[in-house]
C-alpha cells in the first residue's frame, strides 16, 4: 500500500529526483527479492555553504554538496544499514548482495522491526513552508557581502579589538524515504545563518570574547543588521570579569543558554537511557518533576518553524504532545526498536519543536525583579549525570544587585540536581529564540548553589 508523501517543492535541480525515486523503489523491490523480509530506503541530497572573514578578509570559503542512498535491510531476525553515494542499478545490485550475506553474519535482534503501518504520516497536511524556492538564486557576492557586513559593524568602534570574525552560511537538505510496508514521504528545508564574534583585550592576560547569530529558514526573514554590533556590545560588558563569592543566588538564564538546562531533561526521556535504566526520570510519568510553572510542549506542525515536521524518521506521524503538564511527567519519547525491547506501546522517537510555555516579562523584567542574584550568559564545560540528576557546570555572566546587573563574572560554578532545579523554578521569561526548534525562554531558578571565592 503506497501512502501520499509527505511534499515540499522546489525548482532547485538538487531535489530529489524522480529517477532517483524510481532507482529506490526499484532498489526496495530488489532486496525482497534476494532474501530480505523488510526495507527501509532513503535518498539524501543536499548542498551547503560557507563564508568566513576575519577583520573583514575572506579567511575560509566553503562549499559543499551531496547525494546517496541508505538502505536498511532486515533478513532473518537480523538488522543491517549500509550507505553509498553510488546510485547507479548495476552498481546497486552488487552493493545490495553483499548487505544481505553481510547482515546474515549478525546477531539475530527480534525488535528491529518495521514500525506498525497504521502509524505512519498519510499525508494531507499542509506544506510547512521549510524552503526557500529562490535558494539557488543567490548571489555568492551577496553572501561575501553579508558576512562582511556584519564584522564591519564591530571593527575600529573600540581600540581594545583584537579581533573580529564573521560568517555567512546557508543550507539545503532533501529526503526521500520509501519503507516496504507501506511509507512513502519526502522532505526539504533551507537554513540561512550570520554570526560575528569579537575578542577584546582585558585586565592583564584576560581576552575576553563573545558572540551574536540570527538564523532563518528563508533569507527574507534573516536578520541582517545588528549582528556585529550585538557582539561587540556582549564582549565590552565582559571586560573586567571575576570570581565573586560562593553561596546560594537566584539564578537567572539567558534566552541564548536556557536549552542548556531543557537538554538533559529532554535526553532522560529517551528510550534508549530509560531501556538501559540510565535515567533519572525513570518511572516517573505521572509525577511531579518541577514547579507548576514547568510546562512544556511539542508543537511539530508549526508553519515556516524551524524543526517543523510530519513524520520523524522512521516515518512515523508527529503530533503535538505536551511534555510536562505544570511540571508533571506525561510522556517519554520510544522508538519501534525500544518499545519492542521493552515490551511497551511506541511514542515518538524525538522531539521537533520544544516550545515552554512563556511568562510575562523579558529578561530585563525578570532581573528587575531579583535582589541578589547571578545572570548566566554562559555555560563552559561541565557535566551532568544521566542517571542521578546531578550536574556541575562552568559558568559566566553577571552579577545581580538590587534588581541591576552589576560585575561581570566568571570562573565560577553551578552545581545542583536537575529535579530540585526544576522544583525551584521561580520564573519564566516570555523571550524565546524563535529561530530555533527550542523555543525556550529567559528562566529563573531561586536558592542555587553557585562556587567562587
Amino acid at each position: 500500500m503506497k501512502f501520499e508523501p509527505n511534499k515540499f517543492h522546489s525548482t532547485n535541480e538538487i531535489m530529489i529526483s524522480n529517477e532517483n525515486k524510481n532507482l529506490a523503489r526499484w532498489a526496495m523491490d530488489f532486496a525482497l527479492k534476494n532474501g530480505c523480509q523488510a526495507v527501509k530506503v532513503n535518498l539524501y541530497a543536499g548542498s551547503n555553504s560557507s563564508f568566513e572573514m576575519r577583520d573583514a578578509k575572506m579567511d575560509r570559503l566553503q562549499q559543499a554538496s551531496e547525494n546517496g542512498m541508505t538502505i536498511a535491510l532486515y533478513v532473518d531476525g537480523r538488522y543491517g544499514t549500509y550507505s553509498t553515494n553510488r546510485l547507479d542499478k548495476t552498481e546497486l545490485q552488487s552493493f545490495i548482495k553483499n548487505g544481505i550475506a553481510s547482515t546474515r553474519y549478525l546477531a539475530k535482534d527480534e525488535a528491529q522491526t518495521l514500525p506498525d503501518p497504521s502509524r505512519y504520516y498519510k499525508g494531507g497536511k499542509p506544506d510547512l513552508k521549510l524552503l526557500d524556492p529562490n535558494f539557488s538564486k543567490i548571489n555568492p557576492d551577496h553572501k561575501v557581502q553579508m558576512a562582511k557586513n556584519a564584522g564591519e559593524e564591530a571593527m575600529g568602534k573600540d581600540a581594545r579589538i583584537i579581533s573580529v570574525e564573521s560568517s555567512y552560511s546557508d543550507g539545503e537538505n532533501f529526503g526521500y524515504k520509501l519503507f516496504s510496508n507501506g511509507f512513502e514521504g519526502e522532505t526539504g528545508n533551507s537554513w540561512f545563518s550570520i554570526s560575528a564574534s569579537v575578542s577584546m583585550k582585558g585586565e592583564g592576560d584576560a581576552r575576553p570574547s563573545s558572540y551574536w547569530y540570527e538564523s532563518a529558514l528563508m533569507l527574507d526573514d534573516l536578520v541582517k543588521e545588528g549582528i556585529g554590533q550585538k557582539a561587540l556590545e556582549r564582549t565590552i560588558k565582559k571586560l573586567g570579569q571575576k570570581k565573586i563569592k560562593s553561596g546560594k543566588y537566584t539564578m537567572v538564564v539567558d534566552p541564548l543558554n536556557s536549552s542548556r538546562l531543557v537538554s538533559p531533561m529532554i535526553s532522560a526521556l529517551y528510550g534508549s537511557q530509560l531501556q538501559q535504566k540510565n535515567s533519572f526520570l525513570l518511572d516517573k510519568i505521572g509525577q511531579q518533576i518541577g514547579n507548576e510553572k514547568f510546562t512544556l510542549r511539542d508543537e511539530p506542525h508549526l508553519i515556516g518553524a524551524m524543526g517543523a515536521r510530519y513524520f520523524d524518521n522512521e516515518g512515523v506521524a508527529t503530533q503535538p504532545r505536551t511534555i510536562f503538564d505544570k511540571g508533571v511527567l506525561k510522556t517519554y519519547f520510544i522508538d519501534t526498536y525500544i518499545a519492542n525491547k521493552m515490551g511497551i506501546e511506541p511514542t515518538i522517537a524525538d522531539p521537533s519543536i520544544l516550545i515552554l510555555q512563556p511568562g510575562n516579562k523579558d529578561l530585563q523584567g525578570l532581573i528587575a525583579d531579583v535582589n541578589n542574584g547571578i545572570l548566566v550568559t554562559g555555560f563552559n564545560g561541565g557535566n551532568s549525570n544521566s542517571s542521578t540528576g546531578d550536574f556541575s557546570f562552568g559558568i559566566e555572566g553577571f552579577l545581580i544587585e538590587n534588581g541591576q546587573t552589576t560585575q561581570p563574572i566568571n570562573e565560577m560554578n553551578v552545581t545542583g540536581n536537575f529535579l530540585s532545579l526544576w522544583s525551584s523554578l521561580a520564573e519564566v521569561g516570555n523571550d524565546p529564540r524563535l529561530n530555533s526548534s527550542w523555543r525556550i525562554p529567559s528562566l529563573v531558578f531561586d536558592g542555587v548553589d553557585f562556587s567562587g571565592i
